[in-house]
């Protein structure tokens, strides 16, 4: 992809967050790495709707800004982003934002880490709920790191959500699957509870999981069951 082309494709991203209403007045915050190692990053202070592609700031590893207009700078929760890139190799980009339910699942102090739904199985594993951290310290990443080897989509306790993909369009894909889980999730709890999926048939979806990261060449993400797994 050219470079101009991944600038508007991570303003067609924000402006999708935007619309879909995971954002407000200046939340959320978009990362992608480029090939020399540095990063385009949504800027501080800026609704998503109306980020543009000269908007975005490109920033080094210790965050430090290398080029953007005047003035811009990223987001004080940056160190989040650049947490996973460092923990995880096959991480092309991070999308942080507050979808309404999942967050609502966040701020109840509740994860979203069972095997309910077949396509959320396959799609983006089991989702676990990330201990507080206060916002722009360091100790957000402190407490995401011990779930980045084994997870692609996280929970953010009292905060939000956060999705890591290969690519940009991956990473937002995620944190689609993750917001409409958490609605069904809620609607099942409505009606009596969610049944988890048996563990055999878990088994087999975290195969085709599996097989399907493989072909991609994407992070499996699949190694964890969830809380009941011995």
């Amino acid at each position: 992809m050219r470079y101009m082309e991944l600038r508007e494709q991570l303003c067609d991203v924000c402006h999708k967050m935007w619309q879909l209403g995971w954002v407000a007045a200046n939340d959320g915050n978009v990362t992608v790495k480029l090939p020399d190692g540095n990063f385009l990053a949504t800027p501080t202070g800026i609704s998503k709707s109306m980020i543009t592609p000269e908007k975005l700031v490109i920033i080094d590893a210790e965050g430090r800004v290398l080029e953007g207009e005047p003035g811009y700078k990223p987001s004080s929760e940056i160190k989040m982003h650049l947490r996973c890139y460092r923990e995880r190799e096959d991480v092309g980009a991070v999308v942080h934002a507050h979808p309404p339910t999942a967050t609502g699942y966040a701020v109840a102090g509740k994860s979203l880490d069972q095997y309910s739904m077949i396509e959320t199985v396959i799609a983006i594993g089991s989702i676990p709920l990330t201990p507080y951290g206060t916002p722009s310290t360091d100790e957000v990443p402190e407490a995401i790191t011990p779930y980045l080897a084994e997870h692609d989509v996280f929970l953010l306790q009292n905060h939000g959500a956060l999705t890591v993909g290969a690519d940009l369009i991956t990473a937002y894909y995620r944190m689609e699957t993750l917001e409409l889980f958490a609605k069904i999730s809620l609607a099942a709890h409505l009606l009596g509870g969610a049944k988890e999926i048996e563990r055999p048939q878990i088994d087999k979806l975290l195969y085709l999981r599996e097989h399907y990261y493989h072909v991609t060449g994407k992070h499996p993400g699949y190694k964890h069951y969830n809380k009941d797994e011995q």
